[in-house]
């Protein structure tokens, strides 16, 4: 029997506890919401953008909570991993936990807190960032419908966020779905770096949104670091907008999940707007990851630059598809966009897809894919140097990767990155020897 029915039904019991349940314009988005996931049902191969994912499997399994070790253990290590001046807004089993986060001394001019909480003490804010279901891939449709928490963070113009806020999300037992919704609003010349960690087992089906509303001239880095366990399936959609010369970077590191699913897109709504897709992902054994990225450069002036690089093993399979528009009034484009995949078995699966669509004239942009193996005479130089070959393969493969890592600007989250790569490669214990 398919799952369908029971999610409409599942929606309309929680809708009168779901967070924000009593404001009109909400009720509206969520009934709108659940409607077009029961219209359009899990996505399959067949429509294009989900060929080399299908969730249809989604139609007939039924969901099991799985267990995970106490949340405040899992924070504790990750804390210890980066510096005592950060900020922290936890969530455990897509919950709001206060006990768990610490925010410090935020700057004057910048709220940072749970969504929930937002919904009853600034709804209007809320409603202007929350955004609809219209033209939503289904999943994300879900999200809007079911979503029970997440983060609200503003900056008002001018503030500065020194140190990261770090947007942790954890899961126990109990829940076997989570839907999280994260909004950030940067007003002008405001800057901050957001690092959304999704850490544990959790929930086995999970769906995230994360919107970023940057006005003129704002600065915002976005770093997301999926490490969740081998049944988790990871739903995510990070999507911006870009007022004139504002900033985006989104950096995506995906280390786990049986299945894990990015939709990443930003929209340059002004002149002059920069943004730096980068992203890593190293997948093994049968998981499955999916990059599906979108810059529309809108106006004229805009800078825009993304690379991909995707380690796979084992049996597994990685996907990219990379598009950018240059509408017709944006001249003056200069874009790139590059995917390079290596493969390290036999039976490894990459499928990369960079596409250009331009319709202005006067642009420079340039796009690229490479999928392959170690290259074998570069193994025989280091081992004709005395490296054996195990040890080359390692050095190899983590070079090919370190090279997103270092473009991740902050020390920490960079540092951090590179202890989630090496702990995710064989034999990377002795590479972190020689760091």
């Amino acid at each position: 029997m398919s799952t369908i029915d029971a999610w409409v039904a599942r929606q309309r019991e929680r809708a009168s506890q779901l967070p924000g349940a009593a404001l009109p314009w909400l009720a509206r988005r969520r009934a709108d919401a659940i409607a077009r996931f029961a219209d359009l049902g899990w996505p399959t191969s067949r429509l294009e953008g989900w060929r080399h994912t299908s969730l249809a499997f989604l139609d007939q399994q039924a969901l099991a909570a799985p267990a995970f070790a106490h949340p405040a253990f899992a924070l504790a290590t990750l804390r210890a991993a980066f510096d005592e001046g950060d900020h922290w807004l936890v969530f455990v089993n897509g919950r709001f936990a206060p006990v768990l986060s610490v925010t410090g001394m935020l700057p004057a001019g910048m709220k940072a807190g749970a969504l929930s909480e937002a919904l009853n003490s600034a709804p209007d804010a809320v409603e202007a960032a929350f955004g609809s279901a219209d033209d939503s891939a289904s999943p994300y449709a879900l999200n809007l419908a079911l979503c029970n928490d997440g983060a609200f963070v503003h900056l008002a113009r001018g503030t500065a966020l020194e140190q990261p806020l770090h947007l942790v999300f954890i899961g126990a037992t109990g829940a076997a779905d989570t839907h999280l919704r994260n909004l950030i609003v940067a007003d002008a010349n405001s800057e901050a770096t957001v690092v959304e960690h999704h850490v544990g087992g959790g929930a086995t089906l999970g769906t995230v949104v994360t919107r970023v509303q940057a006005a003129q001239d704002a600065r915002i880095t976005h770093v997301k670091l999926q490490q969740q366990d081998a049944q988790a399936i990871h739903l995510a959609q990070i999507e911006a907008e870009q007022a004139r010369g504002a900033y985006f970077a989104s950096h995506s590191l995906s280390f786990g999940a049986r299945l894990a699913r990015n939709d990443i897109r930003t929209r340059f709504a002004g002149e002059g707007c920069e943004t730096l897709f980068n992203g890593l992902y190293h997948v093994d054994g049968r998981r499955h990851v999916d990059h599906h990225t979108l810059i529309e450069h809108a106006r004229p002036l805009g800078t825009s630059r993304e690379y991909y690089r995707g380690l796979v093993n084992g049996n597994a399979r990685g996907v990219f598809a990379g598009r950018i528009i240059v509408a017709q009034d944006a001249q003056r484009t200069d874009a790139i966009q590059r995917c390079d995949n290596l493969l390290l078995s036999r039976l490894a699966e990459a499928d990369a897809r960079p596409e250009l669509e331009i319709y202005a004239d006067d642009v420079k942009c340039a796009h690229g894919a490479t999928v392959g193996q170690i290259d074998e005479d570069a193994l025989f130089y280091l081992r004709a140097r005395g490296i054996d070959t195990d040890h080359a393969r390692q050095l190899f493969t983590y070079a090919f990767a370190a090279e997103v890592i270092e473009r991740i600007a902050h020390a920490a989250v960079r540092k951090r990155g590179r202890g989630l790569l090496l702990s995710s490669l064989p034999g990377g214990a002795r590479m972190e020897a020689l760091q």
